[in-house]
């Protein structure tokens, strides 16, 4: 038997850094997808084959009874992207009360480790792909809390925020709390997005830590600033029901001047952020932890002149559409 499904990524639209700390968020899926195949092996091995994360072609082998790796290359240095493979596979078998031996075959439209949320998007796929090779359909809400804990074991720190989305798609409004909010919302205008990647030069882990160390050195100072990206996230939501485009881009201004403040975006951040806003984009911030990786514009009839002006300045731009479809079962083959 072999399932195959896909998941989007994501691009924080607003409120990252500041959901940490219960503050109020906007996520939204993009129509770029990961897509994980399983299929039933006879043995008790995980053999994973991560054809396109950070290096391409490489196939792990993971022995269930002993900690035992086989590398099927030189590149070691892809056990940590295929570690939550691994992950999501004992706790959706713990869950569900069953294990076996499973080959998994990743393959991804989006680069690794650039605040996309490739992490989210494999966490997903492999509970919901697994669960269905062992004949268990989970309820989207398991699929993703299944997907969290995954994240968490993995990094120690993560909001629920890129798990959510990746499993319902849409745009969604995320606060955390005692009891979570997590409300997806109607999207009543396109958005139009540039994506801008460079390479990422620090850990997301790395960067919440940054943040913390901030926020305990100048708490009269750090705290308003996080509880101000906090409003610009209800306010964008505000913005986004009534299509107000030039709200949102000059929430998206705001947003990443704040976050500039706290020291988390970076040079090549900064570079395809200000040059898309002089290609013509009405906002444009990072996305996701910083410190490198993804930045994005708002730029309606402007894509093709913003995505020039960040080649210019020496990142990879692609265009980027909201994606309502969340988490995709493509295929089951008995």
């Amino acid at each position: 038997m072999r399932v195959t499904v896909s998941v989007p990524g994501k691009v924080s639209l607003f409120g990252e850094h500041a959901v940490v700390y219960g503050e109020p968020a906007l996520v939204a899926a993009i129509g770029k997808r990961l897509t994980v195949s399983v299929e039933g092996r006879s043995d008790r091995l995980i053999k994973i084959s991560a054809m396109d994360l950070q290096v391409p072609g490489v196939v792990l082998t993971f022995s269930e009874e002993s900690p035992e790796l086989i590398v099927e290359t030189d590149y070691g240095k892809i056990v940590g992207a295929v570690g939550y493979v691994r992950k999501a596979i004992e706790i959706a078998s713990e869950c569900l009360g069953k294990r076996g031996g499973v080959n998994v075959t990743i393959r991804s439209e989006m680069p690794v480790g650039a605040g996309l949320g490739t992490s989210a998007a494999v966490a997903v796929g492999t509970v919901a792909a697994y669960a269905l090779l062992m004949e268990e359909e989970l309820p989207l809400g398991e699929i993703a809390r299944l997907a969290h804990q995954t994240e968490l074991a993995v990094q120690g720190l993560a909001s629920p925020m890129d798990t959510s989305v990746a499993t319902y798609g849409g745009v969604l409004y995320i606060r955390p709390s005692a009891q979570q909010t997590i409300e997806k919302l109607p999207i009543t205008c396109p958005l139009p997005m540039v994506v801008g990647y460079s390479e990422r030069e620090f850990r997301t882990s790395d960067l919440v830590k940054k943040v913390r160390a901030l926020r305990e050195a100048y708490p009269d100072i750090v705290s308003p600033t996080l509880q101000s990206i906090g409003r610009i996230s209800e306010r964008a939501k505000c913005a986004l029901a009534f299509g107000d485009l030039d709200s949102l881009g000059m929430l998206m201004n705001i947003n990443h001047g704040l976050l500039d403040s706290l020291g988390v975006s970076s040079k090549s951040l900064n570079d395809m952020v200000y040059s898309a806003r002089f290609a013509g984009a009405i906002g444009s911030k990072m996305t996701g932890g910083g410190g490198g990786g993804c930045m994005i514009a708002l730029c309606p009839d402007r894509e093709v002149e913003v995505s020039t002006a960040i080649r210019i300045v020496g990142g990879v731009p692609f265009r980027a559409t909201v994606s309502e479809q969340g988490l995709k079962v493509e295929s089951i083959d008995r």
